[in-house]
């Protein structure tokens, strides 16, 4: 072999040689990397603990008015929740009644039941003659013996007599009787049997579901207001937390610079110490909220507010759910807010 040949391989063998450190280098770098990596997040978390626990008074401050935030976010969805289905219960239980004149027939009820039924908005229909109407009176005052006792025979005729027959009539959508209304007062079997001394119950009931969809404005409303105001309380003092931070360490993050630590370790412990707030918080109002709402519920239940929907939530697998909500919003306003101090306090440092 040639003098040139050996050359050639020695050459080959030594740049596969060096491509083999290579790659082992390069592996253990990247091994290192990581371990590195971690070791940082670890360290990030340990001072960022270490932190909340030396400003302990104004981290309970920014925790408290934190839950109180969230307490009011829940109050607002419950409130608006409840009060929309209460209102939205009651137009499922209202009935429209008209009164005709005593003693109309089944047979003139029946047709004019067929022609009320043509209306799309009816749901149900449901007439009742004079005689129907008195056995319904006494069903209703069964347990009242004073009133029993007076009616005899002559009385329960005159009763009959007088009693006027009735339809009741339940609607898909109460707020739009227009075309009912027009089929009343226009068609001339309905004007011709009508009672005109007692009108036809249109608008009963409407003034309190007005009133309850109007609370559940104002609920949905208020809520959102305080909620923001508290909010804003808790940035500022997540502000003022993290400036007093900022400033006790001022000459360990001057140092971190000088060694070349990069921007997410400098800032990493004060957004590590305001998602402890955060998930405090969420844990105390998620706690708060559930034991109160737990309490008020069967008073809530006693004046017709209808809380089924949030009792099912609450009473399923989908509280953890729920409980995650709270965690996760009061770690994301603790995270936000300390990058907005960060970045303004920090830069200047």
């Amino acid at each position: 072999m040639t003098n040139e040949a050996k050359s050639g391989q020695t050459k080959a063998a030594k740049e596969q040689r060096l491509k083999s450190i290579s790659k082992k280098g390069l592996k253990t770098m990247q091994k290192n990397r990581n371990r590195h990596v971690v070791r940082n997040k670890a360290r990030v978390v340990k001072y960022g603990t270490k932190s909340f626990g030396r400003n302990i008074w104004l981290s309970t401050a920014a925790t408290v008015v934190m839950a109180i935030t969230l307490i009011i976010l829940f109050v607002t969805v419950v409130a608006s929740v409840i009060l929309t289905n209460t209102a939205e219960m009651m137009k499922d239980k209202i009935d429209i009644t008209i009164y005709f004149k005593p003693n109309t027939s089944q047979e003139v009820l029946d047709e004019l039941e067929g022609r009320i039924s043509s209306d799309p908005n009816i749901k149900t229909v449901d007439t009742s003659t004079s005689e129907q109407e008195y056995e319904k009176f006494l069903k209703e005052n069964e347990n009242s013996d004073d009133i029993l006792e007076v009616i005899d025979s002559e009385m329960a005729a005159v009763m009959v007599a007088k009693m006027q027959a009735t339809m009741r009539i339940k609607v898909y959508n109460v707020d739009n009787l227009n075309s009912i209304k027009q089929i009343v007062e226009t068609d001339e079997l309905f004007t011709a049997n009508t009672d005109k001394e007692m009108a036809p119950t249109y608008d009963v009931n409407q003034a309190e579901i007005n009133t309850i969809t109007s609370w559940a404005r104002i609920a949905r409303t208020g809520g959102i207001i305080l909620a923001i105001v508290f909010l804003v309380i808790s940035i500022l003092i997540i502000f003022s937390t993290i400036r007093m931070a900022i400033f006790s360490r001022r000459e360990e993050i001057y140092m971190m610079n000088l060694v070349g630590a990069d921007k997410g370790f400098v800032r990493g412990p004060f957004l590590v110490e305001a998602e402890i707030c955060g998930v405090i918080a969420g844990v105390v109002a998620g706690i708060v909220s559930y034991f109160g709402f737990e309490f008020m519920s069967p008073k809530l239940t006693k004046y017709g507010i209808d809380v089924s929907q949030i009792n099912s939530i609450l009473e399923s697998n989908q509280l953890v759910l729920v409980f995650l909500v709270f965690i996760v919003a009061g770690a994301l306003i603790g995270r936000i807010s300390a990058r907005l101090a960060v970045h303004k306090y920090l830069r200047k440092t």
